[in-house]
């Protein structure tokens, strides 16, 4: 590991939410021995079970264990999005912790990474009002880091595959449609990653990726 990096005290946690989709996703993790992650679909009762589920999920440390939080950002289903922004947010607030606002796709992204050979993965996920979210990234593995090659966007499926059609190296492409929660855990890792190169995003900082307007939008 490069010296540049900040090591992480073993006897603090990093926490992370996933509720961009009717799963709920959590995660923690001290980053040496301690690792343990959970997804339950919750559906209409996210925002009603949320809270109860991260009581129960974060014994046996506590509240005060944490040295930061993380959170999916979206793009996803807008109330869900936003109920996971304002928790961490409320967290980070009461805490007096940072809190990493992490893209979806990104964790998408950082999931399939090891198995992307040509080293760029294009991400797409179905949107409102027939439109696409989409975002290009490269992982590079032996430095731990994320590179954006396309920032999260929304496009046309007709633009979308313009630019990928005129993209001038091989990539994988995959399409983000279920079982998001359970890249829960890339949202953890990339925020650890954050935070090892000694970034401390403060929790008013954090905010939600939506992508379209709200108005007509439905939670997926």
């Amino acid at each position: 590991m490069s010296t540049e990096l900040e090591n992480f005290d073993s006897t603090k946690y990093g926490l992370a939410l996933h509720t961009t989709t009717p799963e709920l996703g959590l995660a923690i993790s001290n980053f040496a021995e301690a690792t343990r992650y959970g997804v339950w679909n919750l559906e209409r009762e996210l925002s009603n079970q949320l809270h109860l589920y991260l009581t129960e999920f974060i014994k046996p440390q506590i509240w005060s264990d944490l040295a930061f939080i993380a959170v999916a950002k979206g793009p996803g289903g807008f109330t869900g999005t936003r109920i996971g922004v304002v928790t961490a947010r409320t967290l980070g607030q009461q805490l007096g912790i940072p809190v990493f606002a992490i893209s979806t796709l990104a964790a998408v992204a950082w999931q399939n990474a090891e198995y992307a050979e040509d080293n760029v993965i294009a991400v797409q996920m179905p949107a409102q009002r027939g439109q696409v979210f989409a975002a290009i990234y490269q992982p590079v593995l032996h430095t731990s880091r994320l590179n954006v090659l396309l920032p999260d966007t929304v496009l046309t499926p007709e633009i979308w595959q313009e630019k990928l059609a005129s993209w001038n190296t091989n990539y994988r492409l995959i399409e983000a449609k279920s079982g998001l929660a359970t890249t829960v855990t890339s949202i953890l890792q990339l925020a650890y990653l954050d935070w090892q190169k000694r970034n401390r995003p403060h929790w008013s900082e954090a905010l939600p990726y939506y992508g379209q307007h709200p108005v007509d939008m439905q939670s997926k």
